[in-house]
């Protein structure tokens, strides 16, 4: 969520402005946006934003001065860049399935937020009957568990890629040779530990997914290596209409839709990212799809255009709430 977004749908806060004063953690962020797939109802849930102030490093392989021209030419601040944490809940005939849970206990004053969100949108933590993880970063699994390890979503199975559940519980400092983390080991080193413990926390109730089959009717899988291993995007299907839901394909819509070749830094191998996120790209230009993306500006609904040779993110236009 943009910092200077106004009054989300399904929320009863004052406008967020561009200058919240010291945010306090009885700010309340949360909000949802319900739409419709086909015969799908669809929620998207607000878990807050994060908040990066190191945008020397946010594209290891761009250039900084552009980056900062990037940032004032669509009238973004110039010393920090935020991204949205935006999650889908999808509630079929008989399911209701959350994809990925945001921050969780790793939640600063500024995210969070999916519980409540989850709450005004009308379900439980109860209700949850499954829950589909694009990757293990703690943004995505840390409202998995709770402070005392044990399982939110008490009720519900899980799914994440295999190659995904592979790396995070064999994974080293040496597996992050090709990312731009690989020059803060100590964050890395602390990230391991508790991703392994919730992985290890949710394994009795896991399933890898299946990219060949279909799930439940509705949903499909497509490995997008690079930000992880495993990192897997998930397109839901009813009748003729469809969403394809990207995760952290893509983290900047000013930067890197016209820019993937620049990377990011929490890649874990950016050549691999780069290339995937061109070739994510250009299917989603080709094929005009609607895109759900985690990190794009609330509510994260657009389409992947194209100006010249650069892509562009064309966010989705809402007359009503």
């Amino acid at each position: 969520m943009d910092k200077k977004e106004t009054v989300k749908e399904g929320s009863m806060n004052e406008p967020i402005h561009s200058d919240p004063f010291p945010l306090q953690q009885e700010n309340d962020l949360s909000g949802f946006k319900k739409i419709m797939l086909g015969a799908l109802e669809l929620f998207i849930l607000t878990d807050g934003y994060l908040h990066e102030e190191n945008i020397a490093s946010f594209a290891p392989k761009g250039n900084l001065a552009e980056l900062k021209t990037i940032l004032k030419q669509h009238f973004r601040p110039e010393d920090h860049i935020d991204m949205a944490l935006n999650i889908l809940l999808v509630k079929t005939k008989d399911r209701l399935i959350l994809l990925d849970a945001g921050m969780g206990i790793f939640a600063d004053e500024r995210a969070g937020f999916l519980l409540k969100s989850l709450n005004k949108a009308g379900f439980s933590v109860k209700d949850i009957t499954d829950v589909f993880i694009s990757h293990a970063h703690p943004d995505h699994i840390g409202g998995l568990v709770d402070e005392k390890g044990k399982l939110v979503f008490s009720n519900a199975d899980y799914f994440i890629a295999e190659a995904e559940y592979d790396f995070w519980m064999n994974a080293t400092l040496e597996d992050f040779g090709n990312s731009a983390l690989k020059d803060q080991p100590e964050l890395i080193s602390q990230m391991i530990p508790p991703v392994q413990n919730i992985l290890k926390t949710i394994q009795p109730r896991l399933t890898f997914f299946d990219f060949k089959q279909e799930l439940y009717g509705h949903f499909s899988f497509q490995p997008a290596p690079g930000h992880t291993p495993g990192l897997t995007m998930t397109t839901i299907s009813s009748g003729k209409e469809k969403l394809i839901c990207i995760a952290d394909t893509v983290h900047s819509d000013v930067i890197l839709f016209p820019h993937p070749d620049w990377g990011y830094f929490g890649d874990a191998d950016l050549d691999i990212a780069i290339q995937t996120r061109i070739n994510v790209l250009r299917q989603l230009s080709e094929t005009e799809m609607r895109v759900f993306a985690f990190h794009m500006p609330w509510p994260g609904l657009g389409f992947t255009g194209k100006a010249g040779q650069e892509f562009k993110w064309i966010p989705e236009g809402f007359m009503h709430a």
